[in-house]
């Protein structure tokens, strides 16, 4: 286990806002314009804006921290450093320092007259219960806006959801769009405090956390029994901070359920949330919709089309190099050496070299299964009762998907770096350094399995590139 290292979430949220732009080039990465983008002369696919990047060829993105944590391959705690100017006293340009417009000060958008739309569309289209819709509204966390659009001649309704911070000030606004035709708009009003989104405060000790406003009034819906006793927040977008801010202020919230969309995305946020609350001592369960969210659950229920569930492409990887990994147990040879691993990652990236994906990825698997083999030894001579099936079930449940989301090659170097800290345990004598070998050889394998989940990735995505060239052909 790594050192916790706490920050403010003051500081992760500067480190987060810090200008991508600046920072790369104030550490001697050339950058080359592409549209309003800037493109990264030493990895074309990677574009970054502000503080926002994105992957084009991995087909992912987010901010500075994910950025650094994935570019340079560091820890969260060491991406925050950086990014906060570490032991060198460097302050970058946090993104919002860019020449841009002046902020507008945080306003509601203008009541409608009545909220006939907006019963229309959550009771009638979203299957919301009407009593629930009702309360939210009478304690003024919900209302119809009219909006006109810039030249005047139109007019938008929306749902609006209000979230207040400790003095009854509205500090947040999400904003949805009442049309059923089409792809609905959804989204927050300028200026908001991220840390105060929608969110209703009751009297037990159980906060409910979900993604959208329109996924905590379906889950209510779906469970109503004594409802108003818990307390439930939206977090309007997948940021920790409203959630977090709840905690604060509330110290009689200490169990946290995550509700977040039985998705990709909903699942990296769950695992990254469980973990950080777990950190700071929070209890957490993970509470999963049967569909993509509660509203399609609500769906499913009056039997009209739901969207299913979506369950995470890297563990359903991860699920088939784990079985293997089980049913090759006793057939794993004894050369556990760093020599031996090492060759193993040279031919990886050899064959990876030459596009030979097939048989690199058997060579990351060996990788796994000797490292699985070696930790169950260790532990084994030091009639430690970790067997080799808890050390399977170790690295199963300790694989995170939003620890996985960088390039193959940062992965590779990580697994290089491990194997060489091997050769410091040559000379094994006591109890605590046999512990720390076999929880090197427990490394080796975590990397090896994430080097082998990120490989499959990336060969299932040229095999699809490839079928669509045939089928456009």
């Amino acid at each position: 286990m790594g050192v916790y290292v706490h920050f403010t979430d003051e500081q992760k949220y500067r480190a987060n806002n810090v200008d991508l732009v600046d920072f790369l080039q104030r550490r001697g990465e050339k950058l080359i314009p592409s549209g309003r983008d800037k493109r990264l002369a030493s990895d074309h696919s990677i574009t970054v804006r502000g503080n926002e990047w994105y992957d084009h060829s991995a087909e992912s993105g987010g901010y500075a921290i994910d950025f650094v944590r994935n570019f340079y391959g560091l820890t969260f705690p060491e991406a925050v450093t950086m990014l906060l100017g570490g032991e060198q006293g460097e302050v970058y340009r946090p993104a919002s320092q860019k020449r841009q417009e002046p902020k507008q000060p945080f306003a509601l958008p203008t009541p409608h007259s009545d909220m006939r739309r907006v019963y229309a569309y959550l009771v009638k289209t979203r299957l919301i219960d009407r009593e629930v819709v009702s309360y939210f509204s009478k304690v003024k966390l919900l209302y119809e806006s009219c909006e006109k659009s810039r030249d005047g001649t139109k007019e938008y309704h929306n749902a609006v959801f209000v979230g207040y911070d400790e003095n009854g000030v509205p500090c947040h606004a999400h904003k949805r769009g009442l049309y059923t035709e089409g792809t609905g708009f959804k989204g927050n009003v300028d200026s908001c405090d991220p840390a105060y989104s929608f969110h209703h405060i009751g009297t037990d000790n159980r906060l409910y956390v979900f993604e959208a406003p329109i996924d905590l009034l379906s889950y209510i819906t779906l469970h109503p029994k004594d409802w108003q006793n818990h307390s439930y927040v939206a977090l309007c977008g997948v940021s920790e901070y409203a959630m977090l801010k709840m905690l604060e202020l509330h110290p009689n919230l200490n169990h946290v359920v995550l509700c977040l969309d039985h998705d990709e995305a909903g699942i990296e946020a769950s695992e990254k949330y469980h973990d950080l609350l777990t950190e700071k001592g929070v209890s957490c369960d993970r509470e999963l919709s049967i569909h993509k969210d509660w509203n399609e659950d609500i769906k499913a229920n009056h039997g009209l089309p739901a969207i299913p569930a979506e369950e995470h492409p890297q563990h359903l990887i991860r699920d088939e190099i784990c079985r293997e990994l089980t049913e090759t147990a006793m057939t794993v040879k004894s050369n556990y050496s760093a020599n031996t691993l090492s060759a193993l990652l040279v031919k990886a990236r050899s064959y990876l070299h030459w596009g030979q994906f097939s048989e690199a990825d058997e060579c990351l698997r060996e990788m796994c299964r000797l490292s699985v083999a070696a930790a169950a030894r260790e532990y084994r001579q030091m009639d430690h009762s970790r067997d080799i099936a808890a050390v399977q079930e170790r690295l199963r449940d300790g694989f995170k998907t939003y620890e996985n989301r960088g390039h193959l090659k940062t992965r590779l170097d990580l697994l290089e770096s491990d194997i060489m800290s091997l050769r410091g345990f040559e000379r094994v004598v006591t109890a605590s350094e046999k512990e720390k070998l076999a929880e090197c050889y427990e490394r080796i394998a975590a990397n090896g399995l994430k080097g082998t989940i990120l490989l499959e990735q990336q060969r299932q995505k040229q095999e699809q590139r490839q079928s669509l060239a045939i089928t456009m052909a």
